[in-house]
């Protein structure tokens, strides 16, 4: 499996506090070896957001991704609860 990074990923991360810049390498190094880990919460996303996963990086934090044909994985954004999902 190969992991991408979008650039509206890349630039969330970026202006994510360091704390969470911290937890998202951690996570991602879990998520490398084990997509499914349970501290991740991998699970799909519905409505507006179908065809996109999500994990947690951090209390209020998520890592959205999108799962390819061919098993690859892009990392599409970061944020929170609030930010990613409008709720």
């Amino acid at each position: 499996m190969k992991i991408g990074y979008s650039e509206r990923f890349l630039k969330q991360q970026g202006k994510a506090p360091e704390n969470v810049r911290e937890a998202l390498k951690e996570r991602l190094r879990i998520f490398a070896r084990d997509k499914f880990n349970i501290i991740l919460n991998n699970h799909q996303l519905t409505g507006k957001m179908k065809g996109l996963r999500s994990i947690n990086v951090n209390g209020d934090w998520r890592a959205l991704f999108e799962e390819l044909s061919n098993g690859d994985v892009i990392f599409k954004a970061i944020g929170t609860h609030s930010q990613l999902y409008g709720k």
